[in-house]
C-alpha cells in the first residue's frame, strides 16, 4: 500500500509536468465500499491515469502480457496490479478481482479487454458485469480522451490536453434467478452505454446511438 501511495504522488507530479489535465465529477465517487471502476482504453497510461486522479487507491487488471515486458512488468507489479488472461475464463484472475471487492476496495476494469487503436468504443465483454454482480458492487463509469497523443507530443517536449470525465455510480438490478447469458450481456451493453453518454461522441464507437440506450438493469446510486 505505501509503495501504491508512492507511486501515485509520483504520477500526480507528473501529471503536472507533462500534461493539461482537466477532471470532472470527482464529487460522484463513493468514497468506501467495494467499487468498479470502468474505464474506456486508448492508451498504455489510461489505467495510471484513471488510479492517479481517484481519491481512493484503486487495484487493477493488467493483461498478463503486461508483466512479461521487462520495464512495464516491474511497473504494474509495484502499482499492485495482477494478471489477467484475455479471451479466457482466468479462474485465478477472477477469485482476486472478487477478493478485491469483498475487501472494500476499488477494482479497476477496461470492459473492452484491449485498447482501442482508433480511439473509439469497442463491444464490451461480460467479465466486468458478472464481477460486479458476484459481489453486489457499484460501477463507476470513468471516461478518459486526449491520451492516445501522450507519446507523440512527449517526444516533441508538448504537454498533452487530457479530459477525463466520471459519471454517476450504478449497480445492476438484483435477481433471486440466475442471470441467464443474454441477460448478463444486456446487462454489459447497459453499463457500456453509461460509459459512451460521457465520451465525446467521436469516442462512442458501437454505442454511438445513445438513443437506443436502455437502463432496464441499471439500478443509480444516490
Amino acid at each position: 500500500m505505501f509503495t501504491h501511495r508512492l507511486l501515485n504522488a509520483i504520477l500526480r507530479i507528473l501529471f503536472k509536468l507533462l500534461l493539461n489535465l482537466e477532471v470532472v465529477g470527482l464529487e460522484n465517487v463513493p468514497l468506501e465500499g467495494p467499487l468498479v471502476l470502468m474505464i474506456n482504453h486508448t492508451d498504455l497510461i489510461d489505467p495510471a491515469m484513471a488510479g492517479g486522479v481517484m481519491p481512493r487507491e484503486v487495484v487493477a487488471m493488467a493483461k498478463i502480457e503486461s508483466f512479461r515486458d521487462p520495464i512495464l512488468g516491474i511497473i504494474v507489479r509495484l502499482y499492485g496490479a495482477f494478471p489477467v488472461r484475455r479471451g479466457e475464463m482466468d479462474l485465478g484472475a477472477l477469485r482476486q478481482a472478487l477478493e478485491v471487492l469483498r475487501n472494500g476496495e476499488v477494482l479497476l476494469m477496461a470492459p473492452e479487454g484491449t485498447r482501442s487503436k482508433e480511439c473509439r468504443l469497442q463491444p464490451g465483454y461480460d467479465g466486468m458485469t458478472f464481477i460486479a454482480l458476484r459481489a453486489n458492487a457499484p460501477i463507476l463509469p470513468m471516461a478518459i480522451t486526449g491520451t492516445n497523443a501522450f507519446s507523440s507530443n512527449l517526444k516533441r517536449l508538448r504537454r498533452t490536453d487530457v479530459n477525463i470525465v466520471i459519471g454517476k455510480p450504478f449497480r445492476f438490478r438484483p435477481s433471486a434467478e440466475k442471470v441467464r447469458r443474454d441477460v448478463l450481456h444486456q446487462m454489459t451493453e447497459e453499463a457500456m452505454y453509461q460509459l459512451a453518454a460521457i465520451l465525446p461522441p467521436e469516442y462512442r464507437g458501437v454505442y454511438s446511438d445513445l438513443d437506443s440506450a436502455t437502463k432496464r438493469f441499471l439500478v443509480f446510486e444516490g
